[in-house]
């Protein structure tokens, strides 16, 4: 972990005492306009908090001089409702203007979006500056594919000083939202190169995605993540004990020896689940690049008078 700014939990109380209840009241509103929407803002802080720190790279659009990361591999076609931020920032810098940062804002949603879906409610450390640049390279090179196995991804975790348990709780953020055929058609038809499904699926459960993921079909078609995809709760983990995990990165944390004990516990006792995501989502919260930063007046694009350092990155 690298040292940056310094964090602390309310964060605003002097600047904009009203944030972290207009980001919330923001998440409400997509909330009712679209179910899906809050797992979709809660999955852009994993994205931008793996890639240097979290720094709301991650929003940033490309430019002539700038690749960004939401094209890239394991974001493109995936990484959705950016324009909830976009409102939500709107919403802020019409109280509180230059002064609550996107990196923030992607940290309160995060939450918010736990929360409102019936899942805990914490305190989080603000106080974070927007990155200058992102890059779509390190995004390349960091985040996980969905063929991603427990093996690789207790390595990736522990890069970032996250525990094994840090990791599987996490992988608890699947408990709502949507996933797409593409990122399981190997699962279905050709797992490691078999020709054959994963023998780790459930039939019945594999009968259903076969009808939703067809060979020939829509790759983009999307599937949900568990039996209860509008709950935020221990539903995730029960699912993988039974075989009817979506993702081949999900199912493989009950096949592995090393991840199959915290999936059982999880899946037995939704307050430990619950207490241990907590955790994993303040320290991932805490990465940071200590590279330096501002607070941008558009989540989607830097300050002008930035342009330079964008030239000088490229």
């Amino acid at each position: 972990m690298v040292t940056g700014e310094i964090l602390r939990p309310r964060f605003y109380s002097e600047t904009c005492p009203e944030a972290e209840s207009i980001v919330r009241d923001e998440m409400k509103k997509a909330m009712i306009r679209e179910a899906r929407s809050v797992a979709s803002v809660m999955r852009l802080q994993f994205h931008d908090c793996f890639v240097n720190g979290c720094d709301g790279s991650v929003l940033l659009d490309d430019t002539p001089n700038m690749l960004g990361e939401k094209l890239s591999l394991s974001n493109i076609n995936s990484l959705r409702s950016f324009e909830v931020v976009d409102d939500i920032k709107e919403a802020l810098e019409k109280t509180c203007p230059s002064t609550v940062s996107c990196a923030d804002i992607v940290i309160m949603a995060s939450r918010d979006a736990v929360a409102l879906t019936g899942g805990p409610d914490w305190e989080v450390k603000l106080g974070r500056k927007d990155s200058l640049t992102a890059s779509q390279k390190d995004s390349d090179d960091i985040m996980p594919s969905p063929r991603a196995n427990a093996t690789f991804l207790i390595d990736l975790f522990e890069r970032f000083d996250l525990s094994v348990r840090d990791m599987v709780a996490l992988s608890g953020s699947h408990s709502i939202g949507k996933g797409r055929c593409f990122s399981i058609m190997f699962r279905l038809y050709n797992q490691s190169g078999s020709g054959k499904p994963d023998p780790a699926l459930e039939p019945i459960y594999r009968k259903k995605l076969n009808t939703l993921c067809p060979l020939g079909g829509d790759e983009n078609v999307t599937g949900d993540l568990d039996a209860t995809p509008r709950v935020f709760d221990n539903q995730y983990f029960k699912d993988l004990v039974s075989g009817r995990g979506f993702l081949n990165s999900d199912q493989t944390l009950y096949t592995s020896r090393e991840t199959r004990g915290y999936v059982k516990r999880f899946s037995e006792d939704q307050g430990e689940f619950f207490r241990a995501f907590e955790e994993g989502m303040v320290k991932l919260g805490d990465l940071q690049s200590g590279r330096p930063g501002e607070v941008r007046l558009n989540c989607r694009v830097v300050n002008t008078r930035h342009s330079d350092v964008l030239l000088g990155d490229s």
